[in-house]
C-alpha cells in the first residue's frame, strides 16, 4: 500500500510508539546486527503523518552512523529509510 493509499481515518487506529520501534528495529537488524552502540530517537511529526525513528551512534567519536526512517503511524509501511555506515 503506497502512502497516498493508506486511509486517514479515525476509524483506523494510529500504531503505538512501542509497534513503530519494532518495526524500525527489525529492519535496522538486517542491516546492522548489534544495535547497543545506537541511541534511538523517535517522534511523531508532520501534524501526526509520520513517525521518525533515528539511530544515532552513542559514541560521537566513532565514524559512521546509524539508520533513518520515516514510518507510516497506520500501516506501518516504512516510507523512507537511509542508511549511515
Amino acid at each position: 500500500m503506497s502512502k497516498s493509499d493508506t486511509p486517514r481515518s479515525p476509524s483506523r487506529p494510529r500504531l503505538t510508539s512501542d509497534e513503530i520501534l519494532k518495526i524500525a528495529r527489525l529492519d535496522a537488524e538486517k542491516a546492522y546486527r548489534q544495535l547497543a552502540a545506537y541511541v534511538i530517537h523517535i517522534t511523531l511529526a508532520d501534524e501526526d503523518s509520520v513517525w521518525k525513528v533515528e539511530y544515532e551512534l552513542k559514541d560521537k567519536d566513532m565514524e559512521g552512523g546509524g539508520a533513518s526512517y520515516q514510518i507510516d503511524p497506520y500501516s506501518g509501511e516504512i516510507l523512507s529509510k537511509k542508511y549511515y555506515q
